[in-house]
């Protein structure tokens, strides 16, 4: 059974309670018009990766999928015969073949009941947009994070994902409450940067509704969302 790639920093939590946030995409520049990229696309897309840590296909958030003409390999993919969530620029060969362009790795977060974290820091951040995939499995955050560098040297933000309760209705519906985590771990608030991060819904105890908490330099964002 293959398994999407959660970071160990998640599941670690008597060493670790945030995930590093991660910040590279491997992309290349390109000009407009009809050259090798005017026809580019970018989805969040789960990546499949064989057992030579090849990736060799991906599905998108709409629930298209391409085979890659050649296969992809990286320096962060670690696993073999496992799922990765990513952000991938690609072109399509064809109805079901594609070529990629550019990929970056998405932070996953996976909900952990807030007793587990040795603390709960809730530094803001911004909310630029926040959807559900059309497959129900991942709640996406277009997160608008405030960081600059130290010593030419930019810090790691770290994030995580605290679940504070699920209440069961007397219908027999579940609503979870997760609560977005930020550590800005000293890092000066130079500039901003744009980094998308999804949440992996839980199939055990699935919930019917999330409610989502986030808090931002405008306040507290809170919004619910149905899988």
């Amino acid at each position: 059974m293959r398994k999407t790639v959660v970071s160990a920093a998640v599941l670690w939590l008597s060493f670790l309670a945030f995930l590093p946030l991660l910040t590279s995409c491997e992309t290349d520049s390109y000009e407009k018009g009809e050259g090798e990229y005017s026809l580019m696309q970018a989805d969040l897309c789960e990546l499949n990766v064989n057992g030579q840590k090849q990736a060799t296909s991906f599905v998108t958030d709409d629930g298209n999928q391409y085979t890659l003409k050649t296969p992809y390999t990286a320096q962060w993919i670690e696993s073999v015969d496992t799922t990765y969530r990513t952000l991938i620029y690609y072109n399509k060969v064809d109805a079901s073949q594609a070529e990629i362009m550019g990929v970056g790795s998405i932070p996953t977060l996976y909900p952990i009941a807030h007793w587990k974290f040795k603390e709960l820091r809730q530094d803001p951040v911004d909310i630029e947009s926040a959807w559900m995939a059309k497959s129900g499995k991942y709640l996406n955050l277009g997160v608008l994070i405030k960081t600059g560098r130290i010593d030419d040297e930019e810090q790691p933000h770290t994030i995580g994902l605290a679940q504070d309760t699920v209440l069961v209705h007397p219908d027999g519906k579940r609503t979870a409450y997760y609560r977005f985590l930020h550590s800005q771990n000293d890092i000066p608030e130079y500039y901003t940067n744009r980094r998308y991060v999804s949440i992996l819904i839980p199939n055990k105890q699935r919930p019917d509704t999330i409610c989502l908490t986030v808090q931002t330099y405008q306040g507290t964002f809170e919004r619910v969302f149905v899988p």
